[in-house]
Order: C-alpha cells, then sequence, then structure tokens
C-alpha cells in the first residue's frame, strides 16, 4: 500500500512543476488591455499566468536583475531590444501603438492650436513621467524637442518646467484601483499631464470633466510597443505571446484605443 501510495505521488509532481504559471511584465499603459488578453488566454489555453505592470524601463531594470520573467511587454522598442542585445531574448515584434495627448485641467482654455503657448505659459504646470524609467517620460521629451523646432528656447524652457510626476522609482503612488493620471489630475498636482491617448482616455472616465487635447501635427509624438520572450521563460510562454498576436488578443488592444497593427 505504502509502494501505491509513493507511485501516485510521484506521477503527480509533474502536475505541480507545470503549474508554475508564466511571468508577464507589460507596460503600466498595457494594465487594462492587457488583464483582458490574460483572462481569455487562461480560459483557451488552461494555463495561469502572473502578470504584473510597471514603468518599462524600470521593468527591464528588474529583469537584468535576474527576476525570471516569461513575456515582456514594453511602452517602446528600446527596452525589450536591450534585452536582445544583452543575450536575453531573441526575436523583438511590435505588437501595438499608441499616441501622445495632453491631459487638461477643465479651467485650461486651450485645444490641439494653441497647445504649444499654453505649455509654454509659466503659469501653466505641465506634468510628465520620468524619462529613462518610463518610456512615456521619454515620449513627452522628444514633444519638447518638436517644440524647440518651432520656437527658439521652448526645448530648454519645457525641459526646465516639467514636473516629473509618475513612472519613477520613488514617485508617488495612486490609491489601489486609481487611475494613475486621473488621480495626478484630480490632486491638482499639474495643469496640464502629457501621456498617452489611451492612458488619458481611461482618466477622463474616472474624473469626467477633464479634456482630453490631441498633439497638433508638428509636436506629434506616437509610441512602438515591442513584445519579447525571454531566453529562460516559463514552458508556453511563447503561446502567450503569439496569443497577445493573434487577432484575439489584438481585438482587445483595439479595444482599448490602441493601434493593432497586426489586427486583421
Amino acid at each position: 500500500m505504502m509502494k501505491k501510495w509513493i507511485l501516485v505521488s510521484l506521477l503527480s509532481l509533474p502536475f505541480v512543476v507545470n503549474a508554475e504559471p508564466i511571468e508577464l511584465r507589460a507596460a503600466g499603459s498595457l494594465k487594462n488591455a492587457m488583464n483582458d488578453i490574460v483572462m481569455a488566454y487562461q480560459q483557451v489555453a488552461q494555463k495561469d499566468v502572473h502578470a504584473d505592470f510597471g514603468p518599462s524601463g524600470l521593468l527591464r531594470m528588474r529583469i537584468e536583475d535576474g527576476e525570471k520573467v516569461g513575456v515582456f511587454a514594453s511602452a517602446n522598442m528600446k527596452h525589450p531590444l536591450t534585452l536582445q542585445s544583452s543575450g536575453k531574448g531573441d526575436n523583438v515584434v511590435m505588437f501595438a501603438r499608441n499616441q501622445m495627448c495632453a491631459l487638461a485641467q477643465p479651467n485650461v482654455n486651450t485645444d490641439s492650436e494653441g497647445l504649444l503657448a499654453v505649455m509654454l505659459d509659466p503659469n501653466i504646470r505641465v506634468g510628465t513621467s520620468t524619462p529613462k524609467a518610463d518610456p512615456s517620460g521619454d515620449y513627452a521629451w522628444k514633444i519638447f524637442a518638436k517644440a524647440g523646432k518651432l520656437q527658439a528656447g521652448a526645448q530648454t524652457k519645457l525641459e526646465n518646467k516639467a514636473l516629473q510626476l509618475t513612472g519613477g522609482e520613488n514617485s508617488a503612488k495612486a490609491p489601489k484601483g486609481r487611475n494613475t493620471y486621473a488621480w495626478v489630475m484630480e490632486n491638482k498636482r499639474a495643469d496640464l499631464f502629457l501621456t498617452y491617448c489611451t492612458n488619458a482616455v481611461l482618466a477622463q472616465k474616472e474624473v469626467q470633466d477633464l479634456q482630453i487635447v490631441q498633439m497638433p501635427e508638428p509636436l506629434a509624438v506616437g509610441a512602438n510597443y515591442g513584445l519579447i520572450v525571454l531566453d529562460d521563460a516559463q514552458a508556453d510562454a511563447w503561446k502567450l505571446a503569439m496569443f497577445i498576436l493573434s487577432e484575439s488578443g489584438q481585438s482587445i488592444l483595439a479595444d482599448y484605443g490602441f493601434d493593432a497593427p497586426l489586427k486583421q
């Protein structure tokens, strides 16, 4: 009887090993869409996924420091390409696109055409995410660089006045369940905040009187999102990556306002 019990126990061991979830790390701007993708994948594949979200640069650093991750979905191409070049993964795929917008307080009088003048107004506090730690901050700095080509001195003025309110290692965190940008604006920490258009839409759903202002064409900056499967990935991690790239995954991204380039 004892031998039979041992045999049954040994036969059950592979199921314990295979129960290890796929570890997904993804940009904070992907949280809502990626949570839906994970739920859909788990129903189809019967495989658990543990997802953690944050600024892409900080997530990349965690992977470089040895955190075991299966799939990394970044808000830019740079961070996954850096991991690829250091031998931590192979192919990097661009799986989604986004655009930068301005999120404005209701009392800020602006539109796309007048946005640069408002940003340069010394009485207007311009909020951004943190460059290098979070691609959204890098994209804001690209907007500033474009502004400098339109108006002498604009780049330096905007870089000097920008309040790096989110995305950094020590940035104040919104309460659980709150949209970061809605919380920042609700607490009047900025008059104008440069973020992804998808983030701006989610923020406006929480704080409905916020304005979403599209970037004028000369200041427009797009964001390409990159996906990589890491070399020490859990079993079946590549299947999750393929699901993100599939019609089902791309449709979910499109539903949240992303440009999904692989959607049929």
